[in-house]
Parts: C-alpha cells; sequence; structure tokens
C-alpha cells in the first residue's frame, strides 16, 4: 500500500539551497530519507548529513507523528528548515595533568592552554607535546584567557590568568622553541580582597574584565605600567578613590612585574560574582552572573549597572554571550542553563531552559579559528549552539532552536569527575576538568578537524 505524502517547503541558512518550490513526500520519511533528498535535490559529490527544523524543535520522528504533534492538518504546507548536521564528537587525546584543570582555551593557533590548581599555566601543541609550564600563581588559578594585542607576533601570546591569591596576571608567552626567556609576568592586577572567580579579554585585547567571590568586578587596560601603579603595601580595596591611584619610584629591577590598578571598579552585586565578559566586539558593554542570582548589564565607560536580571534561588556559575550580541546563556547550581533575549525592552525572566541531570558548571559557543593578533580578522560562527560541561562528566551540544534535549553528547570522565571549563574553537572542543584536559573533535556536515 502505498504510504500517504503531504506537500513540504524547505528552507535553509547554510549555502546548501534549494530552488524554491514545493515537495511531495511520504510521511513516513524520517530525518535520513530527507537527508538523502536534500544531497540528491543538490547534486552534491559528497554526502551532507542534515538535521531538520520543525516549529522551533528538530525533527526526531516521522513526518507524520510530528504533524499529529503539532496539530497540523494534511491540507497545510509543511515548512522544514534544514541545516548541517553535527558529526557525533570524537575523542583526539587526553593531557594528563597532576591536579585539576580550572580553565582551558583552544585559541592559540595549534596550541592548547590549560591553568591547574597547582597554580601553573601550561602549553601543548597539537602533537600532545609540553611546550610551555609556567608558575603563574601561588595559589590555584581559576580562570585564564588569550589576549589579542596588534603588537604581538605569531611567535608569542599575551595570557591572562585569575586566582585564588586574589591577582591576575598578565603573562607574555614564547611559540619559539629554545626561546629566553620563554615567558615573562609583566604585571600583576591588584584590587580584590577575595579569590578571583574569572579573567575575560574584550576583542581587541585592550581591557580585561576581574570578577571576584568579593562581589567586585574590575575593569583593567592591557598597557604595561612603566612604574607600580599600586604600592605593595597598599589596600586597593579600601581605597576611597581608586582614580588617585600612587605612583611608586622608579624600581632598579625593570623587569619585575609591574602592579597595576583598576581603571573602574564595577558595583552592583550582593554576592560572589562568577563572571563578567565583555559584549561581543565592544568594550563599552558587559554582562556579569553571580551567587546572588542575578545577571547584569554594565556601561563599563559610566562604571554603571544599567539592566539586573533577577531569577530566585539559582545562583549562576557561568555565562555566554551568543557571537551576535542577542542571547546570554547562564548555568546555575539548579541544573539549568537559562536563555537571555537581549533584545527585548525588558531583560525580566528567561525565554528558555537547557535541563541537565547534573549541574552545567560551564559553556561556551562556538567560535572561529582566531588568531593572537587584535586586527586578525575572524569568521562569522553559528550563534544557534553552545556547548556545556557538567558535574557528571558530560559535554552536551545543544540547538537554541529546539531545547527538548541535546543534539550530541559525550563522556569525558565518568562521574564523579566533574567538567570544570570547556572551549570550542573551529572543530576542536577542549574540555577541561577534574580528570585532566581532553581534547575532541566535532564537525559539521563534511567538515572534519585532522590534528597531528
Amino acid at each position: 500500500m502505498a504510504s500517504i505524502s503531504a506537500a513540504v517547503q524547505f528552507t535553509t541558512k547554510t549555502s546548501y539551497v534549494l530552488p524554491s518550490q514545493k515537495f511531495m513526500i511520504p510521511l513516513d520519511w524520517k530525518r535520513y530519507q530527507l537527508s538523502q533528498l536534500i544531497n540528491k535535490a543538490l547534486s552534491l559529490e559528497k554526502p551532507v548529513p542534515f538535521d531538520f527544523l520543525v516549529r522551533g524543535a528538530i525533527l526526531r520522528t516521522s513526518l507524520g507523528e510530528c504533524r499529529a504533534e503539532n496539530g497540523i492538518s494534511e491540507e497545510d504546507t509543511l515548512e522544514i528548515e534544514y541545516f548541517e548536521s553535527i558529526l557525533p564528537p570524537q575523542r583526539v587525546t587526553t593531557l594528563p595533568h597532576e591536579d585539576w584543570v580550572s580553565s582551558i582555551s583552544c585559541r592559540i593557533s595549534k596550541h592548547f592552554l590549560t591553568a591547574s590548581y597547582d597554580g601553573h599555566i601550561r602549553l601543548f601543541n597539537y602533537a600532545q607535546e609540553p611546550v610551555r609550564d609556567i608558575s603563574a600563581h601561588q595559589a590555584p588559578i581559576t580562570s585564564v584567557c588569550v589576549v589579542p594585542h596588534s603588537e604581538l607576533t605569531d611567535e608569542s601570546v599575551l595570557i591572562a590568568s585569575a586566582s585564588h591569591d586574589l591577582t591576575a596576571s598578565l603573562t607574555r608567552v614564547s611559540l619559539v622553541p629554545d626561546a629566553s626567556p620563554s615567558s615573562q609576568t609583566l604585571a600583576s592586577l591588584h584590587l580584590h580582597t577575595s579569590p578571583l572567580s574569572s579573567v575575560a579579554s574584550d576583542h581587541t585585547g585592550s581591557h580585561l574584565l576581574t570578577a571576584s567571590w568579593d562581589h567586585l568586578i574590575g575593569v583593567w587596560d592591557t598597557t604595561i605600567p612603566t612604574q607600580d601603579e599600586v604600592a605593595p603595601t597598599s589596600d586597593p580595596a579600601s581605597s576611597s578613590d581608586r582614580k588617585k591611584r600612587r605612583k611608586i619610584a622608579n624600581e632598579a629591577d625593570q623587569e619585575r612585574a609591574k602592579r597595576k590598578g583598576p581603571t573602574t571598579v564595577l558595583k552592583s552585586h550582593t554576592a560572589r560574582v562568577s563572571k563578567a565578559a565583555f559584549l561581543p566586539g565592544s568594550n563599552k558593554r558587559a554582562y556579569s552572573c553571580g551567587f546572588d542570582s542575578t545577571v547584569r548589564s554594565w556601561d563599563v565607560a559610566l562604571g554603571a549597572c544599567v539592566d539586573t536580571i533577577t531569577v530566585p534561588e539559582r545562583p549562576m556559575l557561568d555565562l555566554a554571550i551568543s557571537p551576535d550580541g542577542h542571547t546570554v546563556l547562564a548555568s546555575s547550581t539548579d541544573r539549568t542553563v537559562s536563555i537571555f533575549d537581549l533584545r527585548s525592552p525588558s531583560l525580566t525572566s528567561t525565554v528558555g531552559l537547557l535541563m541537565h541531570p547534573a549541574t552545567p558548571s560551564c559553556l561556551v559557543y562556538p567560535s572561529a579559528p582566531t588568531h593572537t593578533r587584535a586586527d586578525a580578522t575572524s569568521e562569522s560562527t553559528n550563534p544557534s549552539q553552545v556547548l556545556t560541561g557538567a558535574y557528571d562528566g558530560i559535554v552536551r551540544i545543544w540547538d537554541l532552536r529546539s531545547l527538548k534535549g541535546a543534539v550530541a553528547s559525550v563522556h569525558a570522565w565518568e562521574a564523579p569527575k566533574k567538567i570544570l571549563s570547556v572551549d570550542w574553537v573551529g572543530e576542536v572542543v577542549g574540555v577541561g576538568g577534574e580528570g585532566g584536559m581532553e581534547v575532541w573533535r566535532v564537525g559539521q556536515g563534511e567538515r572534519m578537524l585532522q590534528v597531528a
């Protein structure tokens, strides 16, 4: 008996565009048959797997079941958006560490950067060989980021790190083998009176944000002063006027890391600040989240909080801003990731939740392969995709157009080893936590990274 068919109109935002026409599709078809149809209609030489979006949900059943679930009559034309499937992630390698890996970055070309609870920053190349091992802090490091800088070459990078030792640091690291010195701490950043939670750079590398357990957010420029701006015995957190920073006489040892003070201090949180980050492409607007169950928007130039989202009894652990600047995601201890639409006139509530069986500790949007120079260009990324890591040792990839479940997941480690940090650059996924560091590769369609 012939299968019943229905009219379907396909749309896409990818480069694989079909002519505008209607197709009569059997209602018992599922994703695989639809993907074959798209490939055949486009005469693709290499098969490209596609997924399909129907009324805000990824198609996981037959078309007939989907129509019934959504109350679509047989006379109505079904509009389906298709996009490249995310291929199942594949483990590339494991980079063992003696202590927990609290923060990672895959944003140095052909290298992996890690920060650990033993106070060390480490750099590995794609051959999994250790390139640098830097004792950066005297206490656990909580966060690390690459700072783009126009004065740097492809032979060195500038790294910012934040620690439980109440400071952040700027360190220049050489990528040249046998370079001397292989690294140099240029400046230490002094403001906070409690452990730091995070450090983040703007897109130009001219400014940093630090977040701390002391409820404060520090705003810093990345220029290296010739003299200390903060005296070793001073307490900048208790200073009544931070703009009047004390200048110390020129030291005999000019190679010593200079002590910097903040340009601005952002005050509004009433509990530990977990993360602060600039809006992509801007150093004038920033967002933060914290244990006071809020996400806050900041006018950095004015040093003022301009909007607050309060979600009762949902302490926030991490925050990510979409590449297009339209959405903020915040993970929390209630095992959810909250989604906030920044285009809404009033950021008063979530527009969706990503439910997890364990606490999601970290999250990141994918970014195109980048360079360490501030004048380097980068490609756009998909603002609908996001990666989360959780305390159950599982990494999940989500498509924000369908919130019912992750589109892919992998076990980095078995519980109770927790994931503490994730990064996603191109097709490289880095996972850091209590099991060290894992490197995975994830591709879309026909593309897949090859890591030596």
